[in-house]
């Protein structure tokens, strides 16, 4: 999948990124027809502890899911986004199934 990765105000290292990629590589697990991600890493100007700032948005045909998550480290936000999309493309995937016919006696 093609995962294109924005980091605002700060300079993403090479690490992150390929965490970033091997973790949305996984998506694929859950739903097959996924066409590219984009991520925006952001950091927030408060003095709490949890501001880092991971907003993902995933392209499908004919659809797309976007998640923002704010976290400790951009790890876990990542992580977190990435649990998210992984229920909304389950519940998409069985959305799109076709319901077998119940015969009632």
């Amino acid at each position: 999948m093609k995962v294109s990765t924005q980091s605002v105000n700060f300079n993403a290292d090479g690490k992150l990124i390929e965490f970033i990629q091997k973790r949305l590589d996984k998506l694929d697990l859950f739903y097959d027809k996924v066409i590219n991600s984009d991520v925006y890493l952001k950091l927030d100007n408060t003095s709490s502890k949890q501001n880092k700032i991971a907003e993902i948005k995933v392209h499908i045909p004919k659809d797309r899911f976007v998640v923002k998550k704010q976290c400790k480290t951009f790890e876990e936000a990542v992580d977190s986004a990435c649990s998210s999309l992984e229920r909304k493309l389950v519940k998409k995937k069985d959305k799109k199934r076709p319901q077998s016919s119940l015969k009632f006696l």
